[in-house]
């Protein structure tokens, strides 16, 4: 299959949509983080708003997560600009996301579901891994687009965009 010279509509769509979502997540961590640490001192962790929101949420980026590869994988992505290295860090941080946003609703469903301080301790380091990852993302997309002249950035806003 050849390789598309950019990113389809439902393909930017997904992006963005997962992006808005995790942002969402870290947002409104503390109620979620507030409600585990209680329930796990009274013995009994119960639903509540913040909780089942996210939860919901976290669903909702394990969803997108498989659209988006399944996507990925029937119609493929642009090449990176930049080959070597470059390209093969850029391979390791998209599947490193997939990966972390794959696990962290599955540790985060185990950790409320078991009342399993453990499975939240490694939830909460998933977090921070998906934190460096989405860093270290943004960075080399605006080292790219900005200081290699790549335009790349413009690949996940127009569809298409080679």
């Amino acid at each position: 299959m050849a390789k598309p010279s950019g990113y389809s509509r439902v393909q930017i769509q997904l992006h963005w949509a997962v992006f808005v979502l995790i942002v969402l997540q870290f947002l409104f961590h503390d109620g979620i983080d507030n409600a585990f640490d209680r329930g796990l001192d009274a013995g009994a962790l119960t639903l509540s708003v913040p909780v089942i929101l996210h939860f919901a949420t976290g669903g909702l980026i394990l969803l997108l997560a498989f659209a988006r590869l399944a996507v990925r994988q029937a119609r493929g992505v642009p090449d990176h600009p930049a080959g070597g290295v470059q390209k093969t860090v850029a391979h390791l941080v998209h599947y490193s996301l997939y990966g972390v946003m794959i696990l962290l609703p599955v540790t985060g469903a185990v950790a409320w579901g078991q009342a399993s301080e453990g499975a939240g301790e490694v939830h909460e380091i998933l977090t921070k891994i998906l934190l460096m990852f989405v860093g270290v993302h943004v960075a080399a997309a605006l080292f790219s687009h900005y200081v290699q002249k790549s335009g790349i950035i413009r690949r996940m806003l127009d569809p298409d965009s080679p």
